[in-house]
């Protein structure tokens, strides 16, 4: 239900920080009462929206509150996937869109490069995916060798994506924030350029894009308990358009 309103109480001290609680054991006698009738902290957190097409399927996951790691399904093995953004075309039957792309870091054509265009081959032709019937020029692509990918919400900047050398965001944020684990770039003649794209924001309105280049893959969504599995050729769309979740939080 995309209206549902969650209150949390954080039972077991020993197991759980309970960052998103409202309610301890300590105070659920005056906390909740004081929810119910109209008080308490109401607010919403993003969550990401992943959907992942394979060849005859298209499957949208359960939106992750916290992070997602795409990975190989043993993360610390060399997982392989190229990386874009993804804008929403009107595809012209004569144009020059078409499926598929090049190797290493392209640029769309008709939009400026994130790097020196001198440096990086373009293509021309550009190349175009559909998610849900909707046709995407995939853009500033990159062939990625690496531990996987961290994407997370600002409610889960501050755990894995944190460890992991990504920033803490404000917690109403509504902006992704993505990171790739252990990125591989001995043997990338433009190494600057590359680790720009080691990590960096996705706005609100932005998708990122992979088509998975290994021959198995995992996403694991908020922790190991909920994954999906992922094949050779599979893309996968990510952005901030999962429903927002409206939670109770501490007011200190």
């Amino acid at each position: 239900d995309e209206d549902k309103i969650v209150k949390k109480k954080k039972s077991d001290e020993r197991r759980s920080h309970g960052a998103l609680c409202a309610v301890t054991a300590a105070n659920m006698n005056t906390v909740v009462p004081k929810i119910l009738f109209g008080g308490g902290k109401l607010a919403t957190r993003a969550r990401i929206q992943c959907i992942v097409k394979s060849t005859f399927s298209e499957t949208r996951l359960v939106p992750a509150l916290n992070d997602l790691l795409i990975a190989n399904p043993s993360p610390a093995a060399v997982s392989r996937f190229r990386m874009g953004w993804l804008r929403e075309v009107d595809l012209d039957p004569k144009g020059g869109l078409r499926d598929g792309g090049g190797s290493g870091l392209t640029s769309g054509h008709g939009h400026s490069s994130l790097a020196d265009p001198q440096l990086l081959p373009r293509n021309q032709d550009g190349t175009v995916t559909r998610f849900g019937g909707i046709p995407f020029d995939v853009e500033n692509s990159l062939n990625v060798w690496s531990s996987g990918l961290w994407v997370s919400t600002a409610t889960g900047s501050s755990a894995a994506m944190a460890a992991a050398g990504g920033k803490h965001m404000d917690i109403y944020s509504s902006d992704l924030q993505y990171l790739i684990r252990e990125h591989m770039i001995e043997n990338v003649p433009n190494k600057d350029e590359v680790r720009n794209l080691d990590k960096g924001m996705l706005k609100n309105d932005q998708h990122l894009h992979l088509r998975w280049s290994s021959q198995k893959g995992r996403i694991f969504i908020d922790g190991s308990h909920l994954m999906h599995n992922l094949e050779l050729g599979d893309e996968i769309l990510i952005d901030a358009k999962a429903p927002p979740l409206a939670l109770y939080s501490r007011s200190d």
